[in-house]
């Protein structure tokens, strides 16, 4: 896992439509919804544009996120969790999703309610390994 500018990614041993299913059937055993699928890379090719592979996945729990956008309710710009698959010119798959740590500096919401964040990185490190 690398960590930059309040962003976590991870590579992905799997094709992008395959590490899209690992992830949802992860989320889905931990009774994490996905509340969209968004297809970056698909809606530029219904215009004539072309781009690697990218899927935005939106997930989450509200029982997880609302007591943390009660604390902070800023963070509901930043809820529901998200994890951006993207492929490279080399095949290269990643998984790119927030930083609990970050977005707790950025909302200011308690330090204990990090946790409620923290286990979805983990989910997804797991999910593609």
């Amino acid at each position: 896992m690398a960590t930059k500018n309040g962003l976590i990614q991870v590579v992905s041993r799997f094709s992008s439509e395959e590490t899209i299913r690992r992830l949802q059937s992860a989320f889905a055993e931990k009774g994490l919804q996905v509340f969209a699928l968004i297809d970056h890379s698909g809606e530029a090719e219904k215009v004539g544009l072309k781009m690697p592979p990218t899927k935005l996945l939106i997930f989450g729990s509200p029982k997880a996120g609302t007591p943390l956008m009660v604390a902070a309710p800023s963070l509901a710009i930043d809820l529901p969790l998200k994890a951006l698959v993207a492929e490279d010119g080399q095949n290269k798959v990643t998984v790119t999703f927030n930083d609990p740590d970050h977005l707790r500096e950025r909302h200011g919401f308690p330090a204990e309610l990090t946790e409620n964040l923290a286990g979805a990185g983990a989910l997804i490190a797991k999910a593609v390994e």
